[in-house]
């Protein structure tokens, strides 16, 4: 294999940061998951992130959390890559939950960095390599100041790189400077965590996506990846530019994990757009807003 065949193996190209379906009354629907994760697999997903920032990690239970990378595993483990969100603000919760996904089999960890607590980039460091350290997983590191309130430094990732297990990175910074001292100077698995840059990051060198609008569009995204993993930007630029409008609508108008269960209920493949407090469904102005988007894209939901 190639190098980036083989950093591409550990977590996949394309990856969805999955919904957790949840009933009208607000329990976790396992069975919708484990039947959404097989959908997304048979449209093209090599990699599903379970209970990250979409699957509304930060109001679910240790046990729920526990559950879904169950449910998951159990409808696709063996044909995609199963990689956990245990990352929280506090790193000896981090490290059990890491270590009780572990004994379940997934194949990764998602780490984001520590929230709220606003450590030192020293404090982001030795969180990371403690939870890392805790199991032998694969581990992806999720840089995503805007929810996390702090950046990973590009000489904090660079170092971060030379442990053992970290192997990979979820970008979720839009900062092309760092990111591209980040792919030149660590041999780090780099995906775009925003879905509207996916092409740029990928001509510089990542890998893929880890996305949110690819519950909707999973084919579409499945051939940008690909075209990018082939070196064939000109037929990554058309289908960017065709998705547009859907990244728009999934990402832009509402919370995205809002947006993905909506258009899902609508398109019959989750029985409740349901999600829980504080976040809200989407008010009729806004959804159609988003049904305008879609329908840019050739998206009728009216």
């Amino acid at each position: 294999m190639a190098d980036s065949d083989i950093r591409t193996a550990t977590f996949g190209s394309l990856l969805t940061a999955m919904v957790t379906p949840f009933s009208k009354d607000g329990e976790v629907d396992y069975e919708t998951a484990g039947q959404l994760a097989a959908k997304l697999v048979d449209d093209g997903c090599d990699g599903l992130v379970v209970t990250g920032t979409t699957g509304e990690t930060s109001t679910l239970t240790d046990e729920e959390n526990l559950g879904m990378f169950k449910a998951v595993l159990e409808a696709v483990g063996g044909r995609a890559k199963v990689i956990a969100g245990t990352g929280t603000n506090d790193t000896r919760h981090s490290v059990n939950l890491s270590r009780r996904a572990a004994e379940l089999g997934v194949d990764g960890l998602l780490l984001v960095t520590p929230y709220y607590n606003k450590p030192s980039q020293a404090g982001v460091q030795a969180h990371f390599e403690t939870v890392a350290s805790a199991t032998d997983l694969p581990v992806m590191l999720y840089d995503i100041p805007g929810r996390s309130g702090i950046p990973i430094q590009p000489e904090t990732i660079i170092r971060l790189a030379e442990h053992p297990n970290i192997k990979g990175l979820k970008d979720a910074k839009a900062d092309f400077a760092s990111i591209t001292r980040v792919l030149a100077k660590t041999d780090l698995a780099v995906y775009s965590g925003d879905d509207g840059l996916t092409l740029p990051w990928m001509a510089a060198g990542a890998l893929g996506v880890v996305s949110v609008t690819a519950h909707v569009v999973t084919k579409q995204f499945r051939a940008l990846v690909d075209a990018g993993l082939a070196g064939d930007f000109a037929a990554a630029r058309k289908i960017h530019f065709e998705l547009d409008p859907v990244i728009r609508g999934i990402m832009t108008r509402v919370q995205g994990a809002v947006a993905a269960k909506q258009v899902l209920t609508w398109q019959g493949v989750l029985p409740s757009s349901t999600v829980r407090l504080p976040l809200v469904e989407p008010s009729g102005a806004e959804l159609d807003l988003i049904r305008a988007d879609l329908a840019e894209a050739g998206m009728d939901f009216a």
